[in-house]
């Protein structure tokens, strides 16, 4: 038998919100390494990494949207028209949802393990899966914020 003991999580102290455009909301790393269930095998620096590619890919795919809002006179997320949760607007709730999934995803896709043994080749089988689920998590909560489909079928 053996024993597993996870590398301890970094300080919180060492992991300060990561700061976003004026329009979208900060992302926390303590938080989001909660959400994630990342141990201390994710450094910090690789999590912040990891987290400022999310928050630039979401920004980037909601471009308009921000642009309309704030030409609607909305100046944060937080602001514009949304039912609540927790005291949370369900936009601020699906921006963090989609920046967590992606930063999950880019996690999974850039350090997988390096096992190359038959069992190991199944584990990647299992996390291919897994980053393609994570990327459509994140692209369906993009489509939360916007208030659009999640999906776009088209006949040929």
């Amino acid at each position: 038998m053996s024993l597993v003991v996870p590398a301890p999580k970094p300080d919180a102290a060492t992991e300060p919100a990561i700061k976003n455009t004026h329009f979208w909301p900060d992302v926390d790393p303590v938080e989001l390494r909660d959400t994630l269930r990342l141990e201390g095998s994710v450094t910090a620096k690789r999590l912040r990494a990891a987290a400022k590619f999310a928050m630039t890919e979401v920004n980037a795919e909601l471009f308009s949207f921000r642009d309309a809002q704030i030409s609607q006179g909305f100046k944060r997320l937080a602001d514009v028209p949304a039912d609540q949760i927790d005291d949370e607007s369900i936009k601020v709730c699906a921006y963090l949802r989609a920046v967590s999934s992606i930063t999950a995803a880019i996690l999974a896709e850039r350090y997988p393990n390096s096992d190359t043994t038959d069992a190991g080749s199944k584990k990647a089988e299992i996390v291919e899966s897994t980053v393609d689920e994570l990327w459509r998590a994140g692209r369906n909560a993009i489509s939360d914020v916007a208030g659009v489909s999640h999906c776009v079928i088209g006949l040929l």
